[in-house]
């Protein structure tokens, strides 16, 4: 064999294992199945062009996904995941996740504060949040606080959540605060829901069916999360998203890196990616996210659809997740006692 031959196969060789190593390196991710081929076409398959890797999504709903990473704690699959705060809050309670090093986070600080440690335990980032306030009818009513909700002359036109949701507790907690009580047992919202619950029209569970109540004129009011917002811009009706005095409520989702993954500096490059002000940008201008990257700037149009702004992050009053899981069945028993739905 000659040396020019040995020379090519070896460069064959070189470049047959370079090609194998990219296909080796595989970043596993769990995530929401919501808007799988938004974030294909925007986040992974870019991503994956730039890291030379493979990413593999597998989603589910929240308990799915919490309790595969529970099955497979000692010998993980899953390299990051993506929840919500309270999920993440739960997860670190049960030894399943680690400890995320920002420093490694080019964009870190670019995030709103809100977003940087959400839980204040160093274990989660928040990469997309959203707002919960009120919509309601200008010609009908003016919503200047929690309370008004529950006023004589309102509370026969409106739709509450129910405790189940994940409007329910947050939008408590705020009536709450209007009715001069901070205490996380939410006894004080409760009982005054329970006072009006013949009056209100219904404690919903699912935000879909409000657009039609709404369009029926069944009911004048509700509070929501800014993600149901844009629905309601389609109705031919005088509708305006409600500033209160106490602030906004609303949630937050956050990114976390599994104990024990084999992939911990891979998973922590895919983050840095996501929280990029590029693909933040993209994601809120397909109205996918609402950005946690303060850089990102959108059209008046996007902006009026999602949850935007230094001052909408600067005035969301968020429960913290450890009191949404420490209350969260005393909160269902007081409701169920009290208002009876």
């Amino acid at each position: 064999m000659t040396l020019k031959t040995l020379l090519c196969a070896a460069t064959a060789l070189t470049l047959s294992a370079g090609f194998a190593q990219a296909q080796d390196k595989t970043l596993t991710i769990s995530a929401y199945a919501f808007a799988q081929d938004e974030f294909s076409e925007i986040l992974y398959k870019p991503f994956e062009e730039k890291c030379g890797c493979k990413v593999v999504v597998e989603t589910g709903n929240s308990v799915e996904r919490l309790a595969k990473l529970e099955a497979n704690k000692d010998n993980p699959v899953i390299d990051m995941a993506v929840m919500s705060t309270a999920d993440a809050m739960a997860a670190s309670r049960n030894g399943l996740i680690d400890t995320v090093d920002t420093s490694k986070l080019t964009n870190f600080d670019k995030l709103y504060d809100v977003a940087k440690d959400p839980n204040g335990d160093g274990m989660s980032v928040g990469y997309t949040f959203y707002a919960t306030s009120i919509v309601y009818r200008t010609d009908k009513m003016k919503i200047d606080s929690w309370a008004d909700l529950l006023k004589d002359d309102i509370a026969p036109h409106i739709a509450f959540p129910n405790i189940t949701t994940n409007q329910g507790a947050p939008a408590l907690y705020m009536l709450g605060k209007a009715l001069g009580s901070d205490n996380p047992d939410l006894q004080v919202p409760i009982d005054a829901v329970s006072k009006k619950a013949g009056d209100i029209v219904t404690f919903y569970v699912k935000s879909s069916q409000l657009v039609q109540l709404m369009q029926q004129e069944e009911i004048w009011a509700a509070p929501i999360g800014r993600f149901s917002w844009a629905p309601f811009t389609k109705l031919d009706l005088p509708l305006a998203w409600a500033t209160p005095k106490e602030g906004q409520t609303g949630g937050m989702n956050v990114m976390v890196v599994t104990k024990g993954s084999k992939n911990r500096d891979l998973a922590l490059e895919f983050m840095d990616y996501w929280l990029s002000t590029e693909v933040q940008t993209k994601l809120a201008t397909a109205l996918v996210d609402s950005p946690a990257n303060s850089e990102v700037k959108v059209s008046d149009e996007v902006a009026n659809n999602i949850t935007y702004g230094a001052e909408t992050a600067k005035s969301l009053t968020l429960l913290p997740a450890s009191v949404s899981l420490d209350n969260r069945d005393a909160w269902l028993a007081e409701w169920n006692a009290k208002v009876g739905q």
